[in-house]
């Protein structure tokens, strides 16, 4: 196993109610994520008292409800992964004997005409940036979702930010993620029972 997913150097980018949005999404999810790595976990950061940060622990509990996804999921509605307790939890992921692939999930602010995109690109993930917040850089590779427009009263921005839109996404990136779970693991089957076949 080589733990390592053909991921391009550039970003991906979809909105969540394009047609398709999951079959695609799950696309981009196989070309970033290493599924076969020993210890992938999922990190979802964001606070259950904000509706525009509550992305990452609304997504974290989605997966967490998903009883095929078989992966540590950090940061949900119940216990969110957020500025308070992200420092100290990260030291207690380092410290696995086997060294974590963190794959990171926040919401973020953008442009206008952006908002409602689902981004996904190799590299670490910038949590507090959009609230001006000084925070370690997270994750091998990144899932960010525009939740509203950046640039001016962030803080209040993301309070406001409509629910509903928060909900969505979660539910798009969650379901996503399951998806492109079982095609990796579905065409694992296939590669073994090909090797079967020739031996």
């Amino acid at each position: 196993m080589n733990f390592q997913a053909t991921a391009t150097q550039h970003p991906s980018t979809i909105y969540y109610k394009e047609t398709g949005v999951v079959w695609r999404l799950s696309n981009y999810f196989l070309e970033h994520i290493p599924f076969d790595h020993p210890n992938l976990v999922f990190c979802c950061i964001g606070t259950d008292r904000s509706t525009g940060d509550a992305l990452g622990p609304m997504t974290g509990s989605f997966l967490t409800q998903l009883v095929s996804f078989p992966f540590q999921i950090v940061g949900t509605l119940d216990n969110p992964l957020h500025a308070l307790n992200l420092e100290e939890i990260m030291e207690e992921l380092k410290s696995s004997p086997n060294s974590p692939y963190i794959i990171a999930i926040d919401a973020c602010l953008g442009n206008a005409n952006n908002i409602g995109q689902i981004i996904v690109h190799p590299g670490p993930l910038y949590p507090g940036k959009a609230v001006k917040k000084e925070l370690p850089p997270i994750g091998e590779v990144s899932i960010k979702a525009v939740v509203n427009i950046g640039g001016f009263m962030e803080y209040n921005v993301l309070q406001s930010t409509r629910l509903n839109l928060t909900f969505e996404m979660g539910k798009v990136i969650s379901r996503s993620l399951l998806l492109a779970w079982h095609r990796y693991n579905l065409k694992d089957i296939n590669k073994s029972n090909r090797n079967a076949n020739n031996d």
